[in-house]
């Protein structure tokens, strides 16, 4: 027989009925019945329970076993009495009564409990993670993980790709976010830098006739930790092809994520790839306040400025008289109370507004009729009865008193509301207001139960602009990927930088970030002209990204990818809301692992060696 076993934990049924087997592993929980001690013995791959009474020779050691106490036995596999079947579990006819018992690895009193869904502070999980991985929710999210790599990695094949590896230590590029430096010691005083991203190297690829490149590729990345980002380091599905365009891609990645989310979504709706939307950067941040809005929600938000200009609402009437300024309304169906608006309304004051405006349609009172035309409540009543006067709705809330029945009329029909419904309206110059709007429609979408939580809902973000003008200097600067290739070429960079639209584009599902990419500007003569708008001479480009210019005058082909958070995409797939959830060994938020105590203070010696000196943090 096998040092440790015959059999994992999850594989004995009632066919072992009279065998003698033996099983390793930890102990779940201990039971004591009258004198006969239970235990739950677990493994990776499932439970066995087993058993000892006061007649067997291991009696006295099985007294002494704990939680968590690592374990082999020998003994003979029984059925349990019909009664006592564990249907919910694989080995829930049988048990295991103990022969022999072997203790592989005591355990000290655990500072967590594995068994059971009990709540711990982070820092205690993330400490002892090793205790924590143990626990049954977190096995299941580490082999999903491992499972989905495994099958992108199938799909990619599957589709001519092969996998090539990237460097991980190279030079420090700016790409959006800070470096992790690392010092050489064969060159003093020079660093190398662990690469935020393959962008550079998967391009030079492309430039080396490699026409399809994947990896499953680590980055490195100096952040500011978020529930959806890590602090240090993530995965992504890195991908390239050569002579594409934007289409292209798309119809090569779209099968690959939503055969994923297939595979794994455990039941719930995967939108088909070919009903994805492509939705403008600037359309989605009208319509839904953010570059990755969760379709899910069907709110979509409109510009009504039309009907506050010179209304009787004077803090919208004087806003909308300043430049760039403009008046949202975000619909809200069902949601037409006075209660739900004024909880709306505490929730922009969470956010740091002063409020957020309201209306709400209701059925017409007889109240209100009375008041309109001079007469009494009975005497409506009575024109009621008699068909005179039929009931229509009304609009409720302050803004619809300042601005009047025909002007709230046009908003219930642009918007498409009825009784019953509600709308609520920020203004103001949109990049300032687009976030909270944002959060506000997810939040109304939210608790009117508007949003079908049983679904994948996928769409690219296409049309980012290039460049931005700051609203103090004046001056141009990047806004988004400057590799891209401008749509239009050359010719498109000769008009106002703002219109210039790159062959960038997103893909969002479910309110989060899942891909990104682009058509790459292989052409020199472009990339130079590109950022020479944002202020950047040929010589500081020369300089920062050389070994890719230098390759793109060698005959570099149209070439263009993207890259699909793995990290994210596991954690939609095992509907966690922290991303430390889906990582083995993530850091916490303030990107230190507390497990091995980094990062560290360094050694003097390797100080000296590397030619360094620490300076002291300041006060």
């Amino acid at each position: 027989m096998h040092a440790y076993r015959s059999h994992t934990c999850a594989a004995l049924t009632s066919a072992n009925v009279g065998e003698t087997v033996r099983l390793s592993g930890w102990v779940n929980r201990v039971r004591d019945h009258g004198g006969i001690l239970f235990i739950d013995l677990r493994d990776h791959y499932g439970i066995t329970q087993v058993l000892c009474d006061p007649d067997s020779a291991a009696f006295a050691e099985v007294e002494k076993v704990r939680s968590e106490w690592c374990i082999r036995i020998d003994g003979e596999v029984k059925a349990r009495d019909p009664e006592l079947v564990n249907p919910k579990l694989p080995t829930g006819e049988i048990e295991v009564f103990i022969r022999e018992i072997e203790v592989l690895g005591a355990a000290k009193e655990l500072p967590l409990i594995v068994f059971g869904d009990q709540e711990y502070p982070e820092e205690t999980r993330l400490k002892y993670r090793y205790l924590d991985l143990r626990r049954e929710a977190m096995q299941e999210n580490m082999k999903l993980r491992s499972d989905v790599v495994a099958s992108m990695r199938k799909r990619m094949w599957d589709k001519g790709f092969r996998e090539y590896q990237t460097p991980i230590i190279t030079a420090s590029s700016p790409e959006g976010a800070r470096d992790f430096l690392v010092p050489s010691r064969l060159h003093p005083g020079k660093f190398y830098a662990l690469p935020q991203a393959p962008q550079q190297f998967k391009q030079l690829i492309m430039v080396s006739g490699f026409d399809k490149y994947f990896q499953i590729a680590p980055c490195f990345r100096d952040e500011d930790p978020r529930a959806d980002r890590s602090p240090t380091d993530f995965y992504q599905l890195d991908m390239e092809m050569s002579f594409v365009e934007q289409q292209d891609v798309f119809d090569t990645i779209a099968p690959v994520i939503a055969g994923v989310f297939e595979e794994f979504g455990g039941g719930r709706t995967v939108d088909a790839p070919d009903s994805w939307e492509q939705i403008s950067y600037r359309d989605a941040a009208l319509w839904y306040g953010t570059d990755k809005p969760d379709l899910r929600n069907p709110i979509k938000m409109q510009v009504v400025s039309e009907h506050f200009a010179g209304s009787g609402f004077a803090i919208f009437a004087k806003l909308l008289e300043q430049e760039g300024t403009e008046v949202r309304a975000i619909p809200a169906p069902t949601g037409g109370s006075r209660k739900f608006c004024d909880r709306m309304n505490a929730f922009a004051q969470k956010e740091g507004l002063p409020g957020m405006g309201y209306i709400f349609w209701r059925k017409q009172s007889p109240d209100t009729i009375a008041q309109e035309r001079g007469i009494t409540v009975k005497e409506v009543n009575a024109l009621i009865k008699s068909g005179e006067i039929v009931l229509g709705n009304e609009a409720a809330g302050p803004l619809a008193k300042n601005i009047g029945p025909e002007r709230t009329e046009a908003i219930r029909q642009q918007l498409g509301l009825d009784v019953g419904d509600a709308a609520f309206f920020l203004g103001g110059k949109p990049k300032a207001f687009e976030g909270v709007a944002g959060k506000a429609r997810q939040v109304i979408g939210d608790e009117l139960g508007l949003t079908d939580t049983n679904r994948f809902a996928f769409a690219w973000i296409v049309d980012f602009p290039i460049y931005e003008r700051d609203a103090e200097t004046g001056e141009i600067d990047f806004e988004h990927n400057p590799f891209s290739m401008p749509q239009g070429g050359m010719d498109a960079l000769d008009g106002a930088p703002e219109d210039v639209l790159g062959y960038q584009y997103d893909l969002a599902c479910n309110g989060y970030e899942l891909v990104s990419g682009a058509i790459r500007n292989h052409r020199p003569e472009i990339m130079f002209k590109a950022f020479e708008i944002a202020g950047y001479g040929k010589d500081e480009v020369e300089k920062r990204f050389g070994g890719m210019v230098n390759a793109f005058q060698y005959g570099a082909p149209p070439h263009g990818g993207c890259a699909a958070g793995i990290d994210r995409i596991v954690m939609l797939l095992a509907d966690e809301q922290n991303i430390r959830e889906v990582i083995m060994f993530p850091m916490n938020q303030r990107a230190e692992d507390l497990m091995m105590a980094a990062p560290s203070e360094p050694q003097n010696e390797q100080l000296r060696e590397l030619r360094l000196r620490v300076l002291p943090p300041e006060d």
